[in-house]
């Protein structure tokens, strides 16, 4: 049987997954921004 009540660790589990994609763009974000400094880098290299 099911149980009664209110449900158990629902907001618990829905702010873990909401910082848990927060990380995730962060982390995505920085790749990104690591990508284009190293491409800027490149650049100014070639060019000399």
């Amino acid at each position: 049987m099911g149980k009664k009540g209110k449900e158990k660790n629902t907001k618990n589990k829905a702010k873990h997954s909401r910082l848990m994609a927060q990380k995730k763009n962060r982390v995505k974000s920085e790749k990104e921004l690591r990508k284009e400094r190293l491409k800027e880098i490149i650049k100014k290299r070639d060019s000399l």
